[in-house]
């Protein structure tokens, strides 16, 4: 079977019901950057953080996977295939994918603030004083703004182990993570899925680069056809 590679970002849960950060009517509406995501917000405000990813928390509880996300795992019937996400959401997993990798960690996990290694399960909403069995204070399992991104070192094998690269959701404007798809291969076919695709991929060889100017669902449908063909 050949390995199918798949970079996700936020697009692909959008039709899901879940806000995309940077559009319009984006997730941060109402919020800077500074004042929710990053380690000095955490230092200055820890109950809006806490208040912010708690409201993020119950809206994942109310969505369910959309199409895009039951393609991909159906696609594992004819191909290994590996997900690599920037997404908080577990909606891959809901719809059957077996091997996701959380470039930016997840929104249903808290750790606790005295070592990242401290990680629960989590499907309520935390408070400031809610803490972890080792006596520190929960805060959410999500990379920030100005952290390391502990996963990018596993992300790369995977990636220069693709027979076929697959980017959807994402803008690839988020570094590191929009990097990763330099390490794939010279000669791999790369299908970017994005109804409105940045010019990141300008660097890839035409004849290999396969652009679908669609939404997650519709593109996804068209993708697997082209796949399974």
């Amino acid at each position: 079977m050949k390995k199918l590679v798949v970079l996700s970002g936020a697009g692909v849960s959008a039709e899901s019901g879940l806000a995309t950060f940077r559009g319009q009517d984006g997730l941060w509406n109402g919020y800077r950057v500074e004042d929710v995501a990053t380690p000095s917000a955490w230092q200055a405000n820890p109950e809006m953080v806490l208040d912010f990813y708690n409201q993020r928390r119950r809206q994942l509880l109310t969505v369910m996977p959309n199409q895009a996300h039951y393609k991909l795992a159906e696609l594992e019937e004819s191909f290994e295939v590996a997900i690599v996400t920037q997404n908080v959401d577990d909606l891959h997993e809901r719809a059957g994918s077996s091997d996701v990798l959380h470039l930016h960690g997840e929104l249903l996990k808290v750790r606790g603030t005295c070592d990242p290694n401290t990680i629960y399960e989590c499907r309520q909403d935390i408070q400031w004083g809610d803490l972890c069995p080792r006596g520190s204070q929960l805060r959410p399992h999500v990379v920030w703004f100005g952290e390391e991104v502990p996963n990018l070192e596993k992300a790369i094998p995977i990636v220069e182990s693709a027979d076929i690269l697959l980017i959807i959701g994402t803008s690839l404007l988020v570094y590191p993570a929009a990097g990763l798809y330099q390490f794939v291969g010279d000669t791999v076919p790369v299908y970017y899925i994005d109804p409105d695709p940045s010019d990141a991929l300008s660097r890839v060889n035409p004849g290999r680069l396969h652009m679908i100017k669609e939404k997650a669902q519709r593109g996804m449908e068209l993708v697997a056809n082209s796949l399974l063909e």
